[in-house]
C-alpha cells in the first residue's frame, strides 16, 4: 500500500473526482447527470467558506485518485452553532481496507478545526455494513434520528 494525500479539490481535480461522484452515485441507485456533479462541485470551489468543499484521496502525492468526501457547512438550533455535515464519503472498491477513508474523515475533522466548527454528522445507508464498521471503530456515535424528505 502506497502512502495516501488528501487534498482539497480544486479544478484540476474535477477529471479524477467526477468518476468517483459517479460511482457513489450508482452505489445508492441513483443517476444524477455528470454536468450536474461537476456543477454541485464548481460552485464549492468558487465560495468553499459558504457552502463547503471536497477532499480527494490519491495514492501518494499526485496519484490516482481513489476516494472523495464532500463537506457542508451549514446550523444546528439545537447546537446553536455552525456544523458540519460529511454528506459523502466514498472510497472506489479497489482502495476499500488501505485507510483512505479513515484519512478523508481525519481530514474532514481537520478542516472543521480550522473553521471553529465544533461538530461534524454525516449519514449512511442502514445496509452500509462496511461504512458502519469504519464509524464504530473511529469512536463516531450512531444518532437516533430518522430522516425524512419531502419534494416541494
Amino acid at each position: 500500500m502506497s502512502a495516501l494525500d488528501i487534498a482539497e479539490v480544486g479544478e484540476d481535480d474535477l477529471a479524477d473526482l467526477l468518476p468517483l461522484m459517479v460511482a457513489y452515485c450508482d452505489f445508492y441507485g441513483v443517476t444524477p447527470s455528470p454536468d450536474a456533479l461537476l456543477a454541485l462541485s464548481r460552485t464549492l470551489l468558487d465560495e468553499p467558506e459558504h457552502h463547503g468543499l471536497q477532499l480527494i484521496a490519491r495514492r501518494g502525492e499526485g496519484g490516482g485518485a481513489v476516494g472523495f468526501a464532500t463537506l457542508y457547512w451549514t446550523w444546528s438550533t439545537l447546537r446553536a452553532a455552525r456544523i458540519a455535515v460529511m454528506n459523502d464519503l466514498y472510497v472506489a472498491p479497489e482502495a476499500r481496507g488501505e485507510g483512505a477513508g479513515e484519512a478523508l474523515i481525519d481530514a474532514c475533522r481537520e478542516r472543521c478545526r480550522e473553521r471553529g466548527i465544533g461538530h461534524l454528522e454525516w449519514r449512511t445507508a442502514p445496509s452500509n455494513g462496511r461504512a458502519q464498521r469504519l464509524y464504530d471503530r473511529i469512536g463516531a456515535r450512531r444518532s437516533d434520528w430518522i430522516d425524512y424528505g419531502l419534494s416541494p
